[in-house]
């Protein structure tokens, strides 16, 4: 059984920055592939940025809303990404999801029906 958990989130005023993290363990592969999803208010759950098992920087991710502000990092050798998140606006606000799926899979990076595994996830909130 593979366990997600994020950590991290909170309330932020606009323009300002945050740190999120998460940790994929268990399960019988060794690497995985690993993203982030956000959900806001009343919104479908849409990507926000994927990295390989090998933290491949030429393999980075990004959904087109937070490229250049948002950064996403790993962990040498582990399963543990981050997050760190710039510039925030209050389109920003959501429910922050990390997700992980074997590094073998080789479906849509993007789709977040590619990634078995998910987080419970964490709150992120963008006031003035």
């Amino acid at each position: 059984q593979v366990h997600v958990e994020e950590s991290g989130g909170g309330l932020v005023q606009v323009g300002g920055s945050l740190r999120v993290a998460c940790v994929a363990s268990g399960g019988d592969s060794y690497w995985y592939d690993m993203a982030w999803f956000r959900q806001a208010p009343s919104k479908a759950r849409e990507f926000v940025a994927n990295i390989r098992w090998n933290a491949d920087p030429d393999a980075i991710l990004y959904a087109e809303p937070v490229r250049g502000r948002f950064n996403i990092s790993r962990e040498r050798g582990k399963n543990t990404i981050h997050l760190q998140v710039d510039n925030l606006k209050y389109e920003d606000t959501a429910v922050y999801y990390c997700a992980a799926t074997p590094s073998y899979s080789d479906g849509d990076r993007e789709d977040q029906g590619s990634y078995a595994y998910w987080g419970q996830g964490i709150q992120v909130s963008v006031s003035s």
